[in-house]
């Protein structure tokens, strides 16, 4: 199964879901739906966010696990602040 991707390829706008649908029982949801914030980051940046989350928000465990420095991690978690922001500030002028 392919993930959803957070922005257009061409434009890298945002982009809308028109329908979801459950495998399970068959039940589909239509509508304009707008992909959440974290679902629009990519792989690699949600990945961080799970790890953050799962060392409490602590820094330097997350240095220890990414065998980086805390300056390292912590610039990393800055960009991401940085990131985060803009696609808040793009969904909103998109609305």
């Amino acid at each position: 199964m392919t993930a959803l991707i957070g922005g257009c390829p061409a434009c890298s706008g945002s982009l809308r879901v028109q329908r979801l649908w459950c495998p399970k029982c068959e039940i589909a949801v239509e509508g304009n739906l707008t992909i959440g914030t974290l679902a629009r980051l990519q792989p690699e940046e949600q990945q961080f966010v799970i790890e953050f989350v799962k060392a409490s928000g602590s820094l330097k465990e997350i240095a220890r696990r990414y065998g980086v420095s805390y300056p390292t991690v912590r610039n990393r978690l800055n960009d991401l602040i940085a990131r985060i922001e803009g696609l808040e500030k793009m969904g909103e002028s998109d609305e």
